[in-house]
């Protein structure tokens, strides 16, 4: 059965970026024939077609490699003046990219280009794909925050510690000696479900832990709700020492790596767990969050790929939030999905993965180097700064941006992210992230 899960998992994340990759290309797809623009093709993958349908002028289908998609738009570029063979490596290469451009423009369809739209459409017809990625992220972390929700403390009280422990102790049961807690002396039992504390309504556990933390030495009213019945109580929190963590539950560290704690109250009470469905602004925020983190994994991409390439030749552990190829992605996709928790904790997890990956598509294309996303909206937008300074000083309109004399930087990004997927398969292979502790 772990097996079985493992490779659900797999499937799962394979299928969900299939319809990533998908959809990003339909960003493209459809403005492009929305302005107008001829596009030839629609493929998932690369490398050798495996299926292909032609509907209309539109060639759609499946390839081999599903590291990626591609639309066929016609001439991208302006179409090609030179004549005759080209003379050295890059010439030959920008002379062959413009040749493969002018077979994209069909006989009498010059003026549905792409090179010709207004900036702002070919802005758009670009942005498209890595924005469909941005939606598609949004609505799985929406789903995931608002309609499964964000497994922490409830209301509902699952222990009650017997007494209070020296600080230090690593004793596991209570003494004659040791005094009651503040949650045991106040009456409170397992099962109760906090309605309020100190007059203030309270609907998860953490904003109860935080009117406790805040209130030592306090006398606090307590209402619980029990089997159904009010019942009006009063707590008196202790002063305790207590770690400081992040959102993430780690805990702070000073300069000197040593945690950081805090004089807190202290009452003794532990809460169940359950999945609590946050507002609806939660997932866009949670969308903006992990759009931050990408984005600061990609500035620091260069520092991460050498760490990974250490770890992999030395064997050590690789940082949990470090970069993955799809061979990361897919292992880690089986593992949550075999992992012994609640069917709802799998499934978090896996739409997790499902929504970061998207963010990671929609912050790598918008990397401004062709041949990404990016890439083409600088041109496009140095294409428009260029007419607005010609129409400033009464020039005549230049010339549209011939952006093949880009090819050789082109193929060295290109080569350059090949290597980069190379080593991260490498390393997702011999040398996994073990997230899971497993």
């Amino acid at each position: 059965m772990e097996t079985l899960l493992y490779v659900g998992g797999i499937l799962f994340m394979l299928i969900g970026l299939g319809l990533s990759i998908g959809l990003h290309e339909v960003g493209h797809l459809l403005p492009a024939k929305l302005f107008g623009v001829r596009v030839g093709q629609y493929m998932i993958g690369f490398g050798p077609r495996l299926w292909s349908k032609r509907i209309g002028e539109t060639e759609y289908g499946f390839k081999l490699l599903p590291l990626g998609g591609f639309i066929s738009m016609s001439g991208m570029y302006p179409a090609s003046k030179t004549t005759g063979p080209a003379k050295g490596i890059f010439r030959t290469l920008v002379q062959d990219a413009r040749t493969a451009n002018d077979e994209t423009i069909a006989d009498g369809e010059e003026d549905r280009v792409f090179y010709r739209l207004p900036v702002w459409k070919r802005v758009v017809v670009m942005l498209g794909g890595p924005v469909m990625n941005l939606i598609l992220a949004t609505v799985i972390f929406t789903v995931l925050v608002s309609g499964i929700g964000v497994q922490q403390g409830t209301t509902t009280i699952a222990s009650v510690s017997e007494c209070v422990l020296p600080a230090g102790s690593t004793a596991t049961e209570c003494t004659a000696d040791d005094p009651k807690s503040p949650a045991a002396e106040a009456g409170i039992q397992p099962g109760d479900v906090l309605v309020s504390i100190d007059g203030a309504p309270v609907s998860t556990f953490a904003e109860a832990t935080a009117i406790v933390q805040a209130s030592p030495g306090k006398d606090l009213a307590v209402v619980v709700d029990r089997d159904g019945e009010a019942k009006n109580l009063t707590v008196t929190p202790i002063a305790a020492e207590r770690s400081i963590t992040d959102a993430g539950g780690r805990p702070f560290v000073d300069d000197k790596g040593v945690q950081v704690v805090k004089t807190v109250g202290y009452v003794g009470m532990g809460a169940q767990m359950g999945f609590v469905q946050q507002p609806l602004t939660a997932g866009p925020q949670m969308t903006a969050d992990s759009t931050a983190r990408v984005a600061s994994l990609i500035v620091n991409l260069p520092m991460k790929l050498w760490d990974v390439g250490v770890s992999l030749v030395t064997g050590s552990e690789r940082d949990p939030d470090g970069p993955l190829s799809v061979i990361g992605v897919g292992r880690l996709a089986g593992e949550v999905a075999a992992t012994d928790a609640p069917v709802l904790s799998r499934l978090s997890g896996l739409l997790g993965l499902l929504g970061s990956l998207n963010i990671a598509l929609f912050v790598f294309n918008m990397i401004p180097l062709l041949p990404l996303d990016g890439g083409h909206i600088i041109v496009a937008l140095w294409d428009g700064i260029k007419r607005v300074w010609a129409k400033i000083f009464r020039r005549p309109p230049p010339a549209p941006v011939d952006a093949t004399k880009l090819v050789p930087l082109t193929v060295v990004v290109a080569t350059v992210l090949i290597a980069m997927g190379a080593l991260l398969l490498a390393a997702d292979l011999f040398n996994p992230i073990d997230i899971l502790g497993g």
